[in-house]
């Protein structure tokens, strides 16, 4: 099996706004492996977030490729995208997209209902993931009960049932305290060991220095700084 799951060659990236074009990305190229965890940083509206949509495949590069275990994202057919991103990629987001008239249980198995799996399974499973992000006990709680802390483990778990090669997470401690901030990347150390990849925007400097390494963006470049 290959480490490498993704890798970016020479990707640009600009968009069109009325009559202005806005260049993101010049000449991005990196790959990320099983296993590793990596930070991405640069200033506010430097990229991160396109950056995140583009590895997810809900962003097209204007120029460049992206490879998913060898293959050319640009070749794929849009059901064997969705496919993709069923199976493999899981993205965390900051707001949690968590769905207010679900509860906790129900939120955390609404990929695999997508996936259409089998409900007895993944109910099993989704109560092992919950007791192991300790919240479990809040199975039957809907999303406006739940603090910030919980509602971030929720997607966390939600992220996981699918079992995923590729985590991406687009500043998932931002509106957390320090403690919780932690406690939630503690849980991303704990996916790095099950050899999975987890890349997650943030403007924590400590977190960030606790990762295999840094991807900071700066004026449509990336570097790697070791964490």
């Amino acid at each position: 099996m290959s480490k490498k799951i993704i890798e970016i060659k020479n990707v640009y990236k600009k968009f069109i706004h009325q009559n202005n074009s806005i260049e993101v990305f010049k000449n991005l190229s990196f790959s990320l492996k099983r296993g590793e965890l990596v930070a991405l940083t640069g200033p506010s509206g430097s990229g991160k977030s396109t950056l995140l949509h583009m590895l997810a495949l809900l962003e097209r590069p204007s120029k460049g490729n992206i490879f998913f275990f060898g293959k050319d994202s640009e070749k794929l057919k849009e059901n064997e995208k969705d496919n993709l991103r069923r199976s493999s990629i899981s993205i965390i987001f900051q707001d949690n997209n968590l769905l207010n008239d679900f509860n906790v249980l129900e939120n955390v198995l609404m990929p695999m209902v997508i996936k259409n799996g089998n409900l007895k399974e993944s109910k099993s499973k989704a109560y092992q993931i919950l007791k192991e992000l300790k919240i479990k006990d809040r199975s039957n709680h809907y999303p406006n009960q739940l603090s910030g802390g919980e509602q971030q483990r929720v997607a966390i778990a939600r992220s996981l049932i699918t079992e995923s090669d590729l985590i991406l997470a687009d500043e998932p401690t931002g509106n957390l305290d320090y403690k919780t901030s932690v406690e939630i990347f503690s849980l991303f150390t704990k996916f790095k060991k099950l050899n999975k990849a987890i890349i997650f925007a943030t403007h924590n400097r400590d977190l960030a220095k606790k990762s295999d390494y840094i991807l900071r963006i700066s004026q449509g470049n990336i570097k790697r700084y070791n964490g």
